[in-house]
């Protein structure tokens, strides 16, 4: 059983309920302004009762978000797992009294029974004539009758599992500090795997709870906070010091470790990352940044962001959040918290220790963090990277190589059919802070909060019928826009579109697969075609015609089949150099009159064969030829 896959899926589905907290935060924070002094105050009575609702029936949200997060979307699922809850709840109030208090835990159990019966029962057949219950009509029935089942037990044996659940919940809350401290350190340590959505959700939905004056419990420190619970807020206040001060510390020390040559764009980068984990508490880009060059670096940051957790319970700070431990929540929460102000002096602590802790471990050990040299390991999360998902598909190995897409807030979560067909490279080079790969196929792709909208590209890309040529590296080198090449019958495209590489390797190898169907007497230069009938040219250097062939191998001949990777000429780099204008070296499509749009990477270092440099996409009777010609 692919257990890592399915904890990645169920952590992923733990977050789409909480998409409404903000909601309740933001209908409390307007509840408590001073509509009395304007004669209106049955508007803030409204806001304060609309935003308890919210808050009141999380285990619903909670049963149809798990049930949709486990079935892709499935709405059938959906609305079988809020009818279940809607029965436990009834038939448990019915037989006890009182409706059971199982909390967000019964909704999630409810959801995942919903899934289950989802996956197992939509396709299947019965008897004809009663074939109308059939298929994924007879998940809702089934899951009415398991419902039946699960509220018996729940009567049965509920009272003992809430006293379990009671006991474990005092063990831990017994722990004071210590336990603050262990949940903030296990916490960090699990955000690059994106499981840690799967023990915030014990702490922040489980742990705790907190009578309402009509009688009504509520569980987990989110819910206790938001419904004025005092004692709340101990497993969030630590939270702010490390995501409003700490991590925007470490986007300054980098900044400033930075080249000189490259420190303008570290900044346009970095500046906007240290924003986004003030604002809103969205650090991953940042930590992604030192997560693979300094791993030690990490473990200390998870411990002092346990010590951060345990400082707030020692001086008796209550601050919660409704979507992370950003200034908006900080600020529109302030009415429900303790002690809050203590969390600034803590912060600007904080910021300098990570300050002069970084800057120094960079120093002393010369980390590769971004803009210490060409090939860091995080580039800058620029608007266009939707616009790169063509390129993004490829480099997670194409189409066929994903069985399953989903994205939370801050990365992909794919389950390949092969990962090694993924291109790490390729993947930063578009734009990744981080890729890990959880095994059995499972890879999670950090591209920040432009995640969800790379998802949603891809899958339309996938869905529709358009003709694609996807183009790999053909040197090591980097990669340049053909304004830049020193000749205009390249940079001002008079043969063809495309980009250019300033090669390092004296290597080519081909892009595309296709046929050779030119190689130059001097063979600086030869010509591809492709299936879909694109003209590809590729031509080693400027002004590299008159040296005759001199300094070039040829590995290939007019009439071969050549595929991507394969290499086509060997070249001394270094006569070259001395004999040539420029090393500039454009990969052209000749006739370009037959491409719809073009895709390119971002112009820095590339590897050989490297995927995802071009895309192109083909107009609509060029895909017809194709069909044609390979029909």
């Amino acid at each position: 059983m692919n257990w890592m896959g399915n904890l990645q899926q169920l952590g992923r589905s733990l977050m789409l309920p909480t998409m409404a907290l903000p909601v309740a935060a933001v209908l409390l924070w307007l509840g408590v302004l001073p509509w009395d002094a304007v004669s209106l105050g049955e508007v803030g009575e409204l806001l304060q009762f609309t935003g308890q609702l919210i808050i009141l029936y999380l285990p619903y949200l909670f049963a149809v978000g798990v049930a949709m997060g486990l079935t892709d979307n499935g709405g059938t699922a959906a609305m079988s797992a809020l009818l279940s809850y809607f029965m436990f709840t009834q038939i448990t109030e019915r037989f006890t009294g009182t409706a059971m208090q199982l909390g967000i835990f019964g909704g999630i159990m409810i959801g995942v029974l919903a899934a289950f019966s989802y996956h197992r029962f939509r396709f299947i057949q019965l008897p004809e004539y009663i074939q109308f219950f059939g298929g994924p009509r007879f998940v809702p029935l089934f899951m009415s009758v398991v419902t039946i089942f699960f509220s018996g037990l729940v009567v049965a044996f509920g009272p003992a599992v809430q006293r379990m659940f009671g006991e474990v919940g005092e063990f831990l809350l017994s722990l004071g500090g210590f336990g603050a401290f262990l949940y903030g350190f296990g916490y960090r340590l699990l955000v690059p795997s994106g499981l840690h959505h799967i023990l915030n959700n014990v702490y922040w939905f489980q742990l705790g709870s907190f009578q309402l004056p009509d009688g009504t419990m509520v569980y987990g420190d989110i819910p206790r906070f938001f419904s004025g619970d005092p004692t709340a807020g101990t497993y969030m206040a630590g939270l702010y010091p490390i995501m409003m001060f700490a991590l925007p510390a470490v986007a300054f020390a980098i900044i400033q470790e930075a080249r000189e040559d490259l420190k303008p764009k570290i900044r346009t980068t970095f500046l906007t990352a240290a924003l986004a984990s003030f604002l809103t508490g969205v650090t991953e880009p940042i930590e992604f940044a030192f997560l693979f060059v300094a791993p030690y670096l990490f473990f200390i940051h998870a411990v002092l962001s346990g010590a951060a957790m345990w400082i707030a319970d020692i001086l008796n700070i209550h601050h919660g959040f409704s979507y992370s431990a950003g200034a908006i929540d900080f600020v529109i929460n302030m009415h429900l918290a303790k002690n809050e102000w203590l969390i600034l002096p803590i912060g600007i602590l904080y910021f300098l220790l990570y300050y002069f802790l970084f800057r120094y471990a960079i120093v002393k050990y010369q980390l590769p963090t971004p803009g210490r040299e060409e090939g860091s390991t995080i580039n800058e999360f620029a608007g266009d990277i939707p616009y790169r998902s063509t390129l993004i598909l490829q480099a997670l190995g194409g189409k066929n190589n994903i069985k399953t897409i989903e994205a939370c807030i801050t990365r992909l979560r794919l389950t390949l059919v092969n990962d090694k067909h993924m291109d790490i490279n390729a993947l930063k080079n578009l734009g990744a802070a981080g890729v890990i790969s959880l095994g059995s196929g499972n890879v999670q792709v950090v591209f920040g909060t432009f995640s969800e909208l790379i998802r949603e590209e891809i899958v339309r890309i996938t869905k529709k019928d358009i003709r694609q040529v996807l183009f790999n590296s053909p040197v090591m080198g980097r990669m340049v826009p053909l304004e830049d090449v020193p000749d205009q019958i390249f940079s001002k495209k008079i043969v063809g579109n495309g980009v250019a590489f300033i090669p390092e390797r004296g290597e080519l190898v081909s892009p595309v697969s296709g046929e050779i169907t030119l190689v130059y007497p001097s063979l600086h230069a030869l010509g591809i075609t492709t299936d879909e009938g694109l003209e590809v040219l590729l031509h080693v250097g400027i002004d590299t015609s008159h040296l005759n062939g001199k300094y070039f191998t040829c590995m290939v001949k007019q009439g071969d089949r050549v595929e991507a990777g394969q290499q086509l000429l060997k070249f001394n780099l270094n006569k070259v150099r001395q004999n040539a204008k420029s090393l500039a070296t454009p990969m052209l499509i000749t006739n370009s009159d037959r491409i719809k749009s073009w895709s390119f990477a971002p112009f820095k270092s590339v590897k050989q064969g490297q995927a995802s440099v071009m895309s192109v996409i083909l107009k609509e009777e060029l895909q017809a030829i194709g069909g044609q010609a390979n029909g």
